[in-house]
């Protein structure tokens, strides 16, 4: 909660700072240019960082003078259902904020189609983004998407190597790499690579999975099904001849339960791979 929670916050002062000046009548040349509520706003949010991806879409969304309908992650909707009671506590009018809970196929796909619902963002994977667009096509809606993606790390040979590499890999495993921003692919001149081996190791092994060690802590994948999809991908780099320099499948030596995850680090890993392009 420590980096959860101030997220969150910090997306509704952002907001209200730039509404406090905000001008939304501006003069251009002889024509007054009148920026207006897109309407009602429907917000499809991920499991991963629950608040901070509500606050990013509903603050902006209030700010700007828009309704809107919340359809949270079904895997991790109590985010949401807290900041809806706060917003009700806090005055909010009723029929402007509203939190429908339920999955992606059935309610993301009525909010894209809905034709009194003007604006549709979504954060998610690529192939759920592309459904998206395609229902909300039809009612000619704003669409607004952040999709899945394979993070490049890029470090130049004039970068402090060391610490790049070291940074790099403790922001992959931060939050047990559950973070659309983790960089989870690192690029770095050939003649570098024996050395970023040896980093990227040494970072690996210094994480743990209880709480002796705070800045390298690592906790479980938030479900089963996150799980299973990572040791899959693990699996089918190891069959495709990546090089597996640390971690593996299965879970960290020592830990009996949970959906715990090694810290795993591959290379000679080819761009065709499915661990080089999928999140």
């Amino acid at each position: 909660h420590s980096a959860h929670v101030p997220a969150g916050l910090g997306h509704l002062q952002r907001a209200f700072e730039v509404l406090r000046d905000y001008e939304f009548d501006r003069a251009h040349g002889s024509t007054l240019i009148s920026r207006e509520a897109i309407g009602v706003c429907g917000l499809i949010t991920p499991w991963n960082w629950p608040l901070n991806q509500l606050t990013c879409k509903i603050a902006p969304a209030l700010a700007a003078g828009c309704t809107l309908v919340l359809k949270p992650s079904e895997k991790a909707p109590l985010s949401a259902m807290l900041l809806a009671d706060i917003l009700h506590q806090a005055g909010v009018p009723k029929g402007v904020f509203n939190l429908i809970n339920g999955d992606g196929p059935t309610l993301g796909d009525g909010i894209a189609r809905h034709p009194d619902i003007d604006m549709v963002s979504f954060t998610g994977s690529t192939g759920a983004g592309i459904a998206v667009a395609k229902a909300a096509a039809d009612t000619v809606k704003r669409v607004s998407q952040e999709l899945g993606g394979k993070s490049a790390n890029l470090i130049l040979a004039d970068a402090d190597f060391d610490a790049a590499v070291r940074h790099g890999v403790s922001s992959c495993l931060r939050n047990s790499g559950q973070s659309c921003n983790a960089p989870t692919r690192l690029l770095v001149p050939r003649a570098q690579l024996a050395r970023a081996i040896d980093i990227a190791r040494s970072v690996a092994a210094h994480s743990c999975f209880d709480d002796s060690q705070v800045s390298s802590a690592m906790g479980p994948l938030a479900n089963g099904a996150q799980f299973e999809r990572v040791q899959a991908l693990i699996g089918a780099a190891i069959e495709q001849g990546a090089r597996l320099v640390c971690g593996g499948v299965g879970r960290p030596e020592g830990v009996t339960q949970g959906y715990f995850v090694k810290p795993t680090v591959f290379a000679d890993v080819h761009p065709h791979m499915p661990i080089a392009r999928e999140e």
